[in-house]
């Protein structure tokens, strides 16, 4: 009998080890340090989608510092009117989401009949606790023996308020900072490049092979957030019509908040149509209606969102849709949402560096469709 054929690979064991707890360390960094890299992977990301626009107003006379700033200001701007003429709808939104949500409760317990196995051991769950009060109550308390009662401390609105006006205070000073870095990355032109490339060393080889890393970085990342807009643009559209066309209320800013959240790939349209399906039920008052809005908004995120979307992200980013998912799946976990959004530029970066090492080719051979 024939002896099986054995490919026989060295594996280096230390270096391998060497790498596995590089890899680890630089792991429990980004995640202990998110609070910094964020703001930065933020910043590099909007500089690389807003540099063309600064390049070209730059041809036209325009100083970069004068571009870049007028530029940032038109977008804050933008953003900051279109959020203030929705804030009444989307307070109204916010505010219709509990409500919502009892009465889809009560309607469903109306519906079956019965109630649900939680009620009946909530209820016995009561009814052990009261029995234990009154055994309490009716023994006397022994000598030598000190009762302590736990009190609840009241229910005070201010700690409430106090906590979700550090939430925004802490999200406006991250965005005031990523605006700050764009603004001085945009301003300095091609200061870091210079930097990389002299860093790169003297050897035209090394030189040719920094610039061609850095530009793949750059065009797949562009390419990358104009899919991501077109695609979030078109969700965002579609939304709106057809809750317009189902006549649910607020439906342009449905669109908005549909466009937005499909930047956080599945987890976005589980929200939008989970939040839909509770309005719906409150504003029409039947589970039938309900199920049409949510029957659209899943349709118009499966097809646009779940499936348009990362085979566009893989074609223009040469990433395989398996690279795509699971690069989601490990930075949303490493960064929450920000991961979900950030994840894929950064796995585009790794990836065209990998192309140009020869030691990491297998990493990018991997990564690659």
């Amino acid at each position: 009998m024939a002896a099986p054929l054995m490919l026989h690979m060295p594996v280096d064991v230390r270096n391998l080890s060497l790498a596995l707890l590089a890899l680890f360390a630089s792991v429990a960094l980004l995640h202990w340090a998110s609070a910094v890299f964020i703001p930065i992977m933020l910043s590099l990301l909007l500089t690389t989608a807003l540099r063309p626009l600064v390049e070209f107003m730059r041809r036209w006379h325009v100083p970069r510092w004068l571009g870049a700033g007028v530029l940032l200001i038109a977008i804050v701007g933008g953003l900051a009117s279109t959020a203030w003429s929705l804030s009444d709808g989307a307070a109204q939104l916010v505010d219709s989401l509990p409500v919502a949500a009892k009465k889809v409760r009560d309607s469903l317990k109306t519906r079956s009949g019965n109630s649900s196995p939680l009620d009946t051991m909530q209820k016995a769950a009561t009814q052990i606790e009261q029995a234990a009060t009154e055994n309490t109550a009716a023994s006397p308390p022994r000598r030598g023996v000190q009762r302590v009662v736990v009190e609840r401390p009241p229910f005070n609105i201010r700690d409430y308020l106090w906590s979700g006006t550090m939430g925004v205070m802490s999200a406006l000073g991250q965005l005031t900072v990523v605006v700050f870095l764009t603004y001085f990355a945009l301003a300095s032109g091609n200061l870091f490049r210079n930097k990389l490339l002299r860093i790169a060393g003297t050897s035209l080889e090394r030189r040719k092979v920094t610039i061609h890393v850095l530009e793949d970085i750059t065009n797949q990342i562009q390419r990358y957030l104009l899919v991501q807009v077109a695609t979030s643009v078109l969700v965002g559209v579609a939304t709106c019509l057809a809750y317009w066309a189902l006549g649910l209320e607020n439906a342009a800013v449905w669109g908005v908040v549909a466009a937005v959240l499909n930047l956080a790939p599945y987890i976005g349209s589980a929200l939008v149509t989970g939040a839909s399906v509770l309005v719906a039920f409150l504003q029409f008052g039947t589970l039938d209606m309900a199920m049409a809005i949510g029957g659209a908004s899943l349709v118009i995120h499966t097809l646009v969102g779940n499936l348009l979307t990362p085979w566009l992200t893989s074609r223009t980013s040469s990433m395989s849709p398996v690279a795509v998912f699971v690069s989601v799946l490990a930075w949303g976990w490493l960064w929450g949402l920000w991961g979900l959004l950030l994840g894929i530029p950064v796995m585009m970066a790794v990836k065209a560096v990998c192309d140009r090492v020869e030691d990491l080719k297998a990493v990018g051979e991997l990564l690659g469709d």
